[in-house]
């Protein structure tokens, strides 16, 4: 059975860890959390970030994640919770399944509306 993307995101945000807005917009600047940034470079550069957030595209997350790859990412296998987003919740679910199908256990993902979502529960964002 083909499985299509609402569905595939469906189940990514059921077999992850999901945050609201304003839970997340809480934990922005706590020592054991890193928010992970996985829209496109022209998204981050058009509209900002999170404040701290480490900047991963999604198409690059498996070799930023792979402590062996050239291109790893540190604040990946830190042992801090991750809080992944992007603009709207899809693609922070399916990276935030990527990485617990991977072995990194605490992460979680912002769900219902992404970065526009985390700016109006008033997380603090930088360019």
């Amino acid at each position: 059975m083909t499985l299509n993307s609402k569905q595939l995101v469906a189940e990514a945000d059921g077999a992850t860890e999901r945050l609201t807005p304003a839970d997340a917009a809480r934990l922005v600047g706590d020592a054991d959390t890193v928010f992970v940034d996985v829209r496109d470079l022209s998204e981050r550069e058009k509209s900002g970030t999170i404040q701290g957030a480490v900047h991963v595209p999604r198409g690059l997350l498996e070799f930023k994640a792979d402590p062996d790859s050239p291109a790893h990412e540190k604040a990946l296998s830190s042992g801090k919770r991750l809080v992944l987003f992007c603009a709207s919740g899809g693609r922070a679910a399916l990276a935030a399944k990527t990485l617990k199908d991977a072995g990194i256990d605490r992460v979680a993902h912002v769900s219902g509306g992404g970065f526009e979502a985390l700016k109006a529960a008033n997380a603090p964002t930088m360019p």
